[in-house]
Formats: C-alpha cells, sequence, structure tokens
C-alpha cells in the first residue's frame, strides 16, 4: 500500500475516532440524566426529549460503525505487529455493538417479546458501567500533561530499546508508564461490573437463605416506613397458588418525594360520576371482596417482574359497587403523593385483570412499591399502575396522566 493511501486511511480513521469520542460524551451525559433517579422529576417533559435525543445519537453512532466497516480490514493490517492495540479495538467494537443492539431493543420495546427488554437492559448496564471507566481512562492516558515525566515516574526497570508506544503498554525512552495498564483496567472494570449485576442476587438470596424479611421484588430493605394496622390477612391463594412467585427485581421510580402512610387516617376514596360515592378508611378497604391473581409486571422503561401474585379488589367490581354512571367515560386515578395521577377508558378499567391490589406474593405492598394500595393493569406499561393509590373519579371527558402530559404514548399496551 503507497504511503498515501496509508495516510489517508489514518486521517479517516482519526476523523471517525473524533467523533466516536464526541458521540460518547454525548450518550454518557443524556443516559446519565435518564437514570438519575431526581431529574424524573424536574425535567418534566424534557427526559422525553433527552430520551430521543440519546437515541439519535446513538443511531448515528450505528452510522459510524458502518463507516468504518470498510476500513475494518485494512485497520487490522495496519495492526497485525500491536497485540494490544488490536484487543483494544475488539474491546471498543464490542462495548458499541453491546450497546447499540441493547438500546435498539429498549427503543423498539415492543416489536420484541418482554423478556427479552431484561437481557437488553442488562447489557446497556454492564456495557455502561465497562465502557465509561473506560472511556474515560482511555482519553486521560492521553492527555498531554499526564505523560509529563514530573507527573509519574518512569520505571527504572524496563529496557528502554523494548519500550513500545501505545497508551496503557511501554513508552519511549523519557515518557511515564501509566500507573495502571488497560489490560489491569479492563479486569477490574469487568469485576466491578460483575459484581454490581450478581450482587443483589447474592442479597436477596443471603436474605431468604436467612429468614431475613424481604420487599416485594426480593429486595432486603428495612421494614415498611407505613403504618397500616391491622396488617392484611392473604387469601390462601396469595400463598398457595400454583405458578406465582415474583421472578425479577423490581426498580423504584418515582416523581416525588416517597409518601408514608398511616392507618389512623387513611382514606380511600370513589366518587364522580357515581349513583354511591364511597369514602372507606382503612380497615373498612380490608373488608372489601379480594380477588388473587398472577400476572407479568412491564416497565416502559424496558425491565420486567413476572409471575407476581397480586391480591385486591378488582376494578370492574369496585365501580359496580359505587354505581357507574351513563355520563362517565373515563376512570380517573389519584395517586396519595398529591402530584401523579392517570387514567383509563371505562372499557379498559372493565377488564379482569385490573386489580387495586394490597397484597403481593401474599405481603403487603412496601412503600416503596406503592402500598399499602396500588393499581395494577397487567397488560399495559406500568406508568398506567399508579402507586401510592387513594382516591378513583370518573369523569365525563378524557383526562391526560402524569407522564402522558410529558410526551409518554397514551396507547400503553404493552
Amino acid at each position: 500500500m503507497s504511503g498515501g493511501k496509508k495516510r489517508g486511511i489514518g486521517k479517516q480513521l482519526a476523523e471517525l475516532h473524533r467523533w466516536n469520542a464526541w458521540l460518547i460524551v454525548a450518550l454518557a451525559a443524556s443516559g446519565l440524566i435518564l437514570s438519575w433517579g431526581a431529574a424524573r422529576g424536574w425535567l418534566g417533559e424534557g427526559r422525553v426529549w433527552v430520551k430521543q435525543l440519546h437515541i439519535y445519537i446513538g443511531l448515528v453512532t450505528a452510522v459510524l460503525l458502518a463507516l468504518y466497516a470498510p476500513l475494518a480490514k485494512r485497520h487490522l493490517k495496519q495492526l497485525r505487529n500491536r497485540p494490544r492495540q488490536k484487543g483494544n479495538l475488539a474491546f471498543v467494537v464490542a462495548l458499541l455493538a453491546g450497546w447499540l443492539l441493547s438500546g435498539i431493543v429498549l427503543w423498539q420495546i415492543r416489536l420484541f417479546p418482554p423478556h427479552w427488554a431484561n437481557y437488553a437492559l442488562l447489557v446497556h448496564d454492564l456495557s455502561t458501567w465497562i465502557g465509561l471507566p473506560y472511556a474515560a481512562y482511555h482519553s486521560i492516558t492521553r492527555l498531554r500533561w499526564l505523560k509529563k515525566p514530573e507527573r509519574r515516574a518512569v520505571r527504572p526497570d524496563v529496557d528502554e530499546s523494548v519500550r513500545g508506544t501505545e497508551p496503557g503498554g511501554l513508552h519511549p525512552a523519557g515518557v511515564p508508564q501509566p500507573w495502571m495498564t488497560r489490560r489491569q483496567f479492563v479486569r477490574w472494570s469487568v469485576g466491578i461490573a460483575i459484581t454490581a449485576a450478581v450482587g443483589p442476587s447474592f442479597i436477596r438470596w443471603a436474605g431468604k437463605a436467612s429468614g431475613v424479611a424481604a420487599v416485594p421484588g426480593g429486595m432486603t430493605d428495612g421494614a415498611d416506613p407505613n403504618r397500616m394496622l391491622p396488617a392484611p390477612d392473604p387469601l390462601p391463594d396469595s400463598t398457595n397458588v400454583i405458578g406465582g412467585g415474583a421472578q425479577g427485581r423490581f426498580r423504584i421510580y418515582t416523581v416525588t418525594p416517597l409518601p408514608t402512610f398511616d392507618s389512623a387516617d387513611w382514606t380511600f376514596t370513589v366518587d364522580g360520576l357515581v349513583e354511591r360515592p364511597m369514602r372507606l378508611g382503612w380497615e373498612q378497604f380490608l373488608k372489601l371482596k379480594r380477588a388473587v391473581q398472577v400476572s407479568d409486571f412491564h416497565c416502559v422503561t424496558g425491565w420486567s417482574v413476572y409471575k407476581n401474585t397480586w391480591e385486591g379488589v378488582r376494578l370492574s367490581e369496585l365501580l359496580a359497587q359505587a354505581g357507574a354512571k351513563p355520563e362517565a367515560k373515563y376512570v380517573k386515578f389519584y395517586s396519595g403523593d398529591g402530584e401523579y395521577t392517570d387514567a383509563l377508558s371505562m372499557e379498559q378499567a372493565a377488564m379482569d385483570d385490573v386489580l387495586v391490589a394490597v397484597l403481593h406474593d401474599g405481603k403487603p405492598i412496601h412503600r416503596d412499591y406503592g402500598g399499602p394500595v396500588r393499581l395494577i393493569v397487567p397488560q399495559m406499561y406500568a406508568y398506567k399502575s399508579v402507586k401510592w393509590l387513594q382516591r378513583i373519579e370518573l369523569i365525563r371527558e378524557p383526562h391526560t396522566g402524569y407522564w402522558e402530559l410529558r410526551g409518554y404514548d397514551n396507547d400503553a399496551w404493552v
């Protein structure tokens, strides 16, 4: 290959590398904002815009990979005598592919089976936990000020004649050796990522093995801050149902500070366009006829918990008891946090599996997961399943819920 061609390819590779670096910075910034719990509240509708921006940047990254593909063979040929650089290249391409493929599944979540999203979210998280620190290390080791001899000591035990040129490896005479090689960094990153991924499962297992009470979803949180007495007695089917028992882990999302409730002043209201408005205290609510069902729980952000055993009052029976007026077209739900609302049509509310739940897997629903009472709409994404449910109002006109107002789809079917 002529020197001119080599320089041309080198220039193209350098340009792609530079663009890729800036795109990763933008992906990291937008991704961290999206995963930041506090940002869900104050970003409001802006969170949807950030999510769209994150998706578009990811698609541009895919274009860069496509542009790199025709150059890959010649690039590898240039690196044939540089195993460390080849390893770095393979690692970076694998990270980008993991990000992109898992991101596509999470973006087009409805086109894939629900359990795909759980695996995609795990891959996306692992790629992020490993990729972002690695990208930071990759950048820092190239900063000129870090390569100054006065910043770090040169290793005296290495023959200058065998020094290479790859950052993270051996350097030419007079240039210091990094405090950690790439290989060491990758090992540490993978170890930390696996610990982060496997650790919660081990903690849940250890909690069960030791008899420590677990919060629904398998997390060994502390005692429930809610003071709801007496505790609801589960029906036999809640504890002995065949096929039940949550499989997976709930993630805690909230747009407001987590509220707490006390049975002394807790009330549950059904009003609006009804013949017989209802206002129940805790003990009155527990006397309502309850049913048990096993259903899956899907969050629009990509995770799912399967085979949950829910016990509670069927919404259709609750509305029948209140007596819906003919002009009632929609059912509006109010969260006890004073902020969150959502709605279903009367037809959707009449589905047999829509439940006003009070127990999960035979135990009271923990405050962090929407207890003491929450709505469960299994056939729709979880933003329809209002947590801390305290009021149901039948209305004539459509209502735009909290997240729908901020850009989420009104059509929440899984």
